[in-house]
């Protein structure tokens, strides 16, 4: 019998909980070919509401083709571009054939080929007969938009981890290309192809779309809604009366708060709690399932904090503790954060690492729930907050 707790894999339809509106949103932004970008940390659900939308949308009859790439491992231009072709040549071939005639095509002039070879032997659809250059780059992008408009058919291109694409050395040769096929393809009514741009790295994606300000009216943002705690406690509670298990309500509400409602985090932890328990549910188990959860991440908890300069450790526990503003004299002192300057430079560097982010009004948000949990009751040793 499947778990009802699922936190290994994307989850749709009955599975899904909360978002129904991001899921709304989402889908009416598909259906206007508009590019979307999703930002949030690791594990927030970001690919479980773009799959829950898709799903939704088949189910209502929607035609489409979808391809999805990531952007992880992606270090050159060369790299990009042979990713994203080869990305968007899969949507609509299948064989070698195929894809020799899709190139031949649609990239005909450029430096980018089909060699049988390297496909059989690497698996690779697109090759370079020389080093690619920004016409080969402009191709690549305003193949899909040529491709849906010959046959009438939308598509969609997710890229995961689109924050990567910074690390590339020339990437504004990257996203200006990008930013111009963009462009150019909003005026045209016939567009039937759409980007959704998925970033885990929060600050990283920041800095691309809003201080860099690179597709500025070309996309529209679609923010992780907060799901809601009864909901999830309902379907948590659900889950565990379909294998003839008990808890109490009050004792769910806590767990949610606990984790901030972050779903993967509470399904990993009821999913042991399940495994272990028959009948009533109690306090005591749910402590020991929490150290359970614990301690498979601890070791990357204490990677992240090893990786901390004194200063940064600093800041991190006037974090914990409570502090919003940084650079007063009190601060500064209590904490040994030497000067203002320095506490900028140390604040750039925890967004940098990911580990924290910043709202409008300068407020810091530790990104990952179990960490902030981890740093406040092992690292320092505090008390949890209710």
């Amino acid at each position: 019998m499947d778990s009802p707790f699922i936190f290994d894999r994307y989850v749709t339809g009955k599975n899904f909980v909360g978002r129904k509106k991001d899921s709304t949103i989402l889908s009416n932004l598909i259906l206007q070919s508009e590019n979307v970008v999703i930002s949030a940390p690791p594990k927030s659900g970001k690919m479980s509401l773009i799959e829950h939308t898709l799903f939704s949308m088949r189910v209502t009859g929607k035609q489409f083709l979808v391809g999805q790439m990531s952007a992880l491992t992606l270090r050159t231009v060369s790299d990009f571009i042979a990713a994203y072709g080869s990305t968007v040549i899969r949507m609509v071939a299948s064989t070698p054939a195929e894809y020799a005639e899709t190139i031949a095509r649609y990239l005909q002039g450029t430096h980018i080929i089909f060699d049988q070879d390297a496909f059989s032997e690497n698996d690779e659809i697109i090759s370079f007969n020389w080093d690619p250059d920004e016409s080969d780059l402009l191709a690549v992008l305003h193949m899909p938009y040529t491709i849906a408009r010959d046959r009438g058919e939308r598509m969609i291109l997710i890229i995961s981890e689109f924050q990567n694409l910074s690390l590339i050395e020339g990437d504004d040769v990257i996203f200006g290309a990008m930013e111009r096929v963009m462009r150019e393809a909003a005026e045209d009514s016939r567009k039937l192809f759409s980007s959704i741009f998925v970033g885990s790295g929060v600050n990283a994606m920041k800095e691309i779309f809003r201080h860099r300000r690179y597709f500025y009216r070309l996309s529209e943002s679609v923010p992780l809604s907060q799901v809601d705690e009864k909901e999830i406690a309902e379907h948590l509670a659900k889950g565990f009366l379909s294998g003839g298990k008990v808890i109490d309500r009050e004792l769910l509400a806590g767990t949610c708060r606990l984790f901030k409602c972050n779903l993967y985090y509470l399904n990993m932890f009821v999913s042991i709690v399940d495994a272990r328990t028959k009948g009533f549910i109690t306090e005591a188990m749910l402590i020991d399932a929490l150290q359970s959860v614990l301690s498979i991440h601890e070791a990357k908890f204490a990677s992240t904090m090893n990786s901390l300069t004194t200063h940064q450790v600093n800041l991190l526990k006037a974090i914990i503790e409570g502090y919003t503003r940084f650079s007063g004299s009190e601060v500064v002192r209590r904490y040994s954060l030497n000067s203002s300057a320095n506490v900028k430079r140390v604040k750039d560097a925890l967004m940098k690492k990911e580990i924290v982010t910043f709202g409008d009004d300068d407020t810091p948000e530790i990104l990952d729930p179990l960490f902030e949990y981890w740093v406040r009751t092992v690292y320092f040793g505090k008390t949890a907050e209710k």
